[in-house]
């Protein structure tokens, strides 16, 4: 195992001695005691909060070795000085690795550099100064299960008896990040309804919001705490069978498309100028919410900050249950209806207690600053919202979020699914997160003949038959707006997430780079998943270092302690390593020429390679029905069922290891029989290995303060057995969209055209021994269309390459 810390903070003697003392570990008994080793005992006595008596506190003690043959209360009733060795084993056994499989006995150290954990660097014996940095540190480590030992010592109650402090010592922070000290069983639960900026089903009134609250008990006495607001469309519930009833065919042709000559201008989205129905005229004020709940959907990063110091909300937004208006996938509405909950914590907006009584509250309890958090719509949202330059918008942290929606569910002139999802589409996501469903008399009676007309429209608008870039994805492409960011930005993403794909996060960290906010970006390997429990990096620790900063001023130097880029690697698990940059636009490449089943850095001289697209009736059908085998069989170098359905190009064995860091390109010169046609490419790491398990593997629960919720511990793990491949990116596109995704060109049939296309961005360890592959095919079974036509596709090898960026 290797310890991947990020967010610990290196501070000098007299911090140590500070903060020690603010968490109540230096106190006037500490700083009394004689010796180094009467010191050390009443350390651990504050630290075993299970043992309420010194007879228990001994005998758990005598659990430990403090040297080969020695238990630890042995140890210390001897007087013996402390020195490294000792301290660091009983750290080792503290921090719950297993002897003999982490470290063994006789020589803690070399564990202890071996799996990067940090140690006070001085040779014993030791004094009581050296004894008190080391403690800091060990507090600061991370367990063997993923959290620090003070957030250990945390779960078992260690802060409990601060709950009691004054507000004036609140919130606490100690190695820059914010602890635990408010008392989760007395959270304050409250629904207000904010008054938005749109009236998205036209009814003549602004849409009103629902947003749950919930807040520290503290808030009543005064303190002002920042919130971390969460947009979250399935926040009150989806229409899962209504989604799947306007789920899309996808076992439909692809079509030829007239050709045009548009440019952007003649398909760029203009902000609607109507006009905006009045506010609702205020009755009354009030600073109680007449509204509760019982169980939100949270989010367990949520969950955690809730115990030090930060009030989360929730608001599922414009057409879900108990708000007005209707769904709008994405749309500029949708933008401002999330902001419209940050202008209401940052006292610009109002909000009222219930949904008729016009009774204006105030968010009296929040300080003003807001973080947006949350993966996939959830991160959209934030990403949207933070394109506004809303004010009070601190920071987002945005997890697989989508920056522009074309790129969702299509792509170079395709329609193109996301990873698990054929045939869903922008109405189809509209109606499964129109929640305002569930209340049947509102929506019958007063929303569904004009939301369903709506539908109707979007699905013209959307275009789904021809699959280019028009007006209706325009208004959704939130990367227009990069250059009005003024929050900083941090950024999470799956290197294998094929439902949000790479190329959202990629263009926004490009679109960032002149913007003059702190920008961070996390690469992991993992599909569409979070990765706020995993054990082997301290993601909630930098987390928390970041938005103490952001919304608490606490001057920690978060933004200069972590790294830029921060990339796990795909060979090694367990691995995490910083970078200054990722995806660097002047990054040289590497050339391959596409030769007869190869790729080769001579020049190619002329022939001519073809595959067809179309199969049998009962293996189109096969395939259709089970993606997972299409996707095994379209890289395998086995002869199957569609070795005439695609060509495959492999490079010779790389002699040591080479990353690949940003986007591969692509051009070829191809013909197709019919005047229209689509590519696909995958770029595939051929190789015999064990990799990693598609999915983290669960380990244990992980609690997320004293006697509050709980998360599961997750990590990547290697497979039981060797595989002989695996995909490291694709992409597609329409032949008939060469230029761009908006002007569609003619096709004519047997006629060769140039194609360059850029796959979707990656960061991929290629091991030595292992080979770069190439294929080339038409229909992806689980993204495009799958017409099973009759095409047939030829490639002037001559004129093909393949350029990829070796780090």
């Amino acid at each position: 195992m290797k310890n991947n810390q990020f967010a610990r903070l290196s501070v000098d003697h007299q911090t140590v001695l500070n903060e020690l003392q603010r968490i109540h570990f230096l106190d006037d008994q500490v700083s009394q005691q004689a010796t180094v080793a009467d010191t050390y005992r009443l350390l651990l006595r504050k630290a075993f909060l299970k043992a309420k008596s010194g007879n228990d506190f001994n005998s758990k003690l005598k659990n430990y070795l403090a040297e080969p043959g020695t238990d630890l209360v042995t140890y210390l009733d001897a007087k013996k000085p402390l020195t490294p060795e000792v301290f660091y084993l009983v750290a080792l056994q503290l921090l719950d690795f297993l002897v003999g499989v982490d470290y063994e006995i006789n020589n803690p150290i070399a564990a202890m550099k071996k799996m990067q954990l940090p140690m006070v660097e001085a040779a014993g014996p030791w004094n009581k100064d050296q004894l008190l940095d080391a403690w800091y540190l060990l507090l600061t480590t991370h367990t063997k299960d993923g959290q620090t030992f003070l957030d250990q010592l945390t779960n078992q109650g260690y802060f409990a008896p601060f709950y009691h402090l004054p507000v004036s010592m609140k919130p606490l922070f100690f190695n820059g990040k914010a602890q635990a000290v408010f008392d989760t069983t007395k959270l304050i639960r409250d629904v207000v309804y904010v008054e938005s900026s749109v009236d998205s089903d036209h009814d003549g009134k602004r849409d009103l919001l629902k947003v749950e609250i919930i807040r520290p008990m503290d808030t009543e006495k005064g303190l002002k705490v920042p919130a971390l607001y969460t947009a979250s469309p399935y926040n009150q519930g989806t229409n899962d069978e209504a989604g799947v009833a306007a789920t899309h065919n996808v076992n439909v042709p692809l079509i030829e498309k007239q050709p045009n000559e548009l440019s952007y201008p003649d398909i760029a989205f203009h902000e609607d100028e109507s006009q905006l129905p009045d506010p609702r005229p205020v009755a009354g004020e009030s600073k109680q919410a007449t509204e509760t709940f019982s169980r939100e959907q949270s989010y367990t990063l949520n969950d955690y900050f809730l115990a030090r110091g930060f009030a989360a909300v929730y608001s599922a937004g414009i057409g879900t249950l108990d708000s007005d208006g209707i769904q709008t996938c994405g749309d500029p509405q949708q933008t401002e209806a999330t902001i419209d909950v940050i202008e209401w914590l940052n006292g610009k907006r109002r909000a009222f207690t219930n949904r008729t009584d016009n009774i204006a509250i105030t968010a009296w309890w929040c300080n003003g600053s807001v973080a947006m958090t949350g993966r996939s719509y959830l991160g959209t949202l934030a990403t949207a919202a933070a394109t506004t330059g809303v004010e009070g918008l601190k920071t987002i942290i945005s997890e697989a979020a989508i920056s522009s929606w074309y790129d969702y569910y299509r792509s170079g002139g395709l329609m193109i699914a996301p990873d698990g999802f054929p045939g869903e589409d922008a109405d189809v996501l509209a109606i499964e997160t129109m929640s305002r469903m569930k209340a049947v008399a509102d929506y019958e009676l007063n929303i569904k003949a004009y939301f369903e007309e709506q539908m109707k429209q979007m699905a013209q608008d959307m275009a789904r038959e021809s699959g280019d870039y028009n007006t209706f994805w325009d208004a959704r492409n939130y990367r227009k707006k990069i250059k009005d960011i003024k929050c900083d930005v941090l950024m999470i993403h799956g290197l294998n997430d094929w439902n949000v794909k790479p190329q959202q996060v990629e263009k926004l960290w490009q679109g960032l780079r002149d913007v003059p906010v702190t920008k961070k970006i996390i690469l992991h390997q993992g599909q569409h998943i979070y990765i706020n429990a995993f054990r082997s990096i301290d993601y909630t620790d930098m987390i928390n270092l970041w938005i103490s900063h952001e919304l608490y001023g606490i001057e920690n130097g978060a933004k200069e302690l972590l790294p830029n880029v921060i990339v796990q690697d795909n060979v090694t698990p367990e691995n995490w390593t910083a970078y200054p940059d990722w995806s660097d636009p002047e990054q040289p490449k590497t050339t391959y020429n596409l030769a007869e089943g190869e790729l080769v850095m001579d020049k190619v001289g002329h022939k001519v390679l073809s595959f067809q697209d179309h199969l049998p009736d009962a293996v189109f059908n096969r395939y259709a029905a089970h993606n997972d085998q299409w996707e095994h069989e379209i890289k395998s170098e086995e002869k199957n069922e569609l070795s005439e359905n695609r060509l495959v190009f492999k490079s010779s064995p790389l002699d040591e290891d080479k990353i690949i860091d940003g986007n591969v390109a692509i051009h070829v010169k191809v013909a197709v029989n019919q005047p229209f046609g689509m590519l696909s490419f995958q770029l595939v790491d051929y190789g015999e290995a064990k990799r990693f398990n598609v999915s983290p593997s669960p380990i244990q629960g992980m609690d997320l303060g004293y006697r509050w919720r709980e998360d599961r511990l997750r990590e990547f793990t290697l497979a039981k057995f060797p595989t002989p491949f695996k995909m490291i990116t694709k992409g597609h596109i329409n032949l008939q969209n060469r230029a761009n995704a908006w002007k569609t060109d003619e096709l004519k049939p047997n006629q060769f055209y140039d194609v360059a296309i850029e796959l979707q961005p990656t960061f991929h360890r290629l091991a030595a021994g292992h080979q770069l592959g190439l294929i080339i095919y038409a229909t992806d079974f689980g993204m495009t269309v799958r017409g099973n036509q009759d095409l047939h596709y030829s490639f002037e090898l001559e004129s093909c390459h393949l350029d990829v960026p070796f780090k």
